[in-house]
């Protein structure tokens, strides 16, 4: 079936009161960024209408691997080098708040398991000294070199991030767009936003990360789409993955529903040019190495009962887009997380919306458009 496992779980429509005439701010993409920017909008007094394409959490907020993750999409001794140890740390603990905010507002849809980052003898090394910049500055990591099967078989190391979560993503989103509704704002499904002249508000916000494109040319350049492609399986006897794993510099991810279905994604290194694409369907080679690795990890060949994908948005430097757009008044983009939105997403979102609000946090700069635009 290709459909996002997420999805595909019942749900109550979104219960929208629509008003008429001018709203205060349009907020475009009802995943996480947008239904986060409007919740806190609303709660700040303003009129909020939220234009959606397709349904609440169709896009990436609906489509990927469930993972709540600390941090950003550059490893930590990256961002240090880039940005300095001060500033890294920030950005790391900006996004451990924002999963005591996610826990807050998710409900049953987050489970606060921890993840690991795996580490085979070619990447050792690397995620050693990983852990010890993490600990160096003061943030929290296990360090794990004892595994059971088939784990051990295949790695040698791992981080253990203790506060990193397990997410229904779907779920999630669909959370966070009825408290947005219960505090005011409007949700306009099946309602695309072709050109931003359809619109009117005193603030546009797009929230629409990997399918930004065509809405300002300037975004188009900066923001690359990126397929993202997924596997769940049919339940299995047991849990073998107790929270999310990921390996490979993350091309390869995985974690277990609690009903045992193993949720498999990535692969997109073995056709890496193919896969910066905004087409939104799964491939024969990448769902070929899905099911390959899904056997190894099994010992078995895997019963497939969902296949997806799902389009990111990915900048130039691996940090997000988040604040005012340059050159353009009243215009706020917070997109661009370069696979990390589920936690990202929602730090931007509200972020953007406290810059709209009079009361901008000074985390915003380190996502300030103007970098890139």
């Amino acid at each position: 079936m290709t459909q996002s496992y997420w999805l595909a779980e019942p749900a109550e429509p979104i219960a929208a009161t629509l008003g008429d005439g001018r709203v205060d701010v349009v907020v475009i993409g009802a995943g996480v960024t947008g239904c986060a920017c409007a919740l806190a909008l609303a709660e700040g007094g303003l009129r909020v209408r939220v234009h959606e394409a397709r349904r609440v959490a169709w896009g990436a907020s609906g489509r990927n691997g469930g993972f709540a993750l600390r941090g950003a999409a550059m490893s930590y001794p990256e961002a240090r080098r880039r940005l300095g140890s001060e500033v890294a740390a920030g950005l790391w603990h900006l996004t451990e708040r924002y999963l005591e905010r996610m826990e807050d507002l998710a409900g049953d849809a987050l489970s606060r398991v921890g993840s690991l980052r795996l580490a085979d003898e070619e990447e050792l090394e690397t995620v050693r000294a990983e852990f010890e910049a993490l600990r160096e500055d003061g943030l929290d990591a296990e360090w794990v070199d004892e595994f059971d099967p088939p784990l051990s078989e295949l790695f040698v190391g791992a981080i253990r991030h203790p506060g990193d979560g397990s997410l229904q993503p779907a779920r999630w989103v669909r959370r966070l767009a009825a408290h947005a509704v219960a505090a005011g704002a409007e949700i306009v499904e099946e309602s695309r936003v072709e050109a931003l002249g359809e619109v009117d508000a005193d603030h546009i916000v797009i929230a629409t990360d990997g399918y930004t494109q065509g809405l300002l040319p300037e975004l188009d350049a900066a923001i690359r789409p990126v397929r993202g492609q997924v596997i769940a399986t049919e339940p299995l006897e047991r849990i073998l993955f107790a929270c999310p794993h990921y390996a490979r510099h993350g091309f390869d991810y995985w974690q277990q529903t609690p009903d045992a279905r193993l949720v498999l994604g990535g692969r997109r290194d073995k056709n890496l040019e193919g896969e910066y694409t905004n087409d939104e369907v799964v491939t024969e080679l990448i769902q070929r190495e899905l099911e390959a690795f899904a056997e190894q990890l099994l010992g078995e060949p895997p019963a497939i009962a969902y296949r997806w994908s799902g389009i990111f948005g990915e900048t130039e430097d691996r940090l997000p887009l988040g604040g005012a757009v340059p050159g353009r008044d009243g215009m706020w983009v917070a997109a661009g997380y370069s696979g990390h939105g589920n936690v990202l997403g929602l730090a931007c979102g509200e972020l953007v919306a406290g810059a709209i609000l009079g009361r901008p946090a000074p985390e915003l700069q380190l996502f300030d458009p103007g970098r890139l635009l």
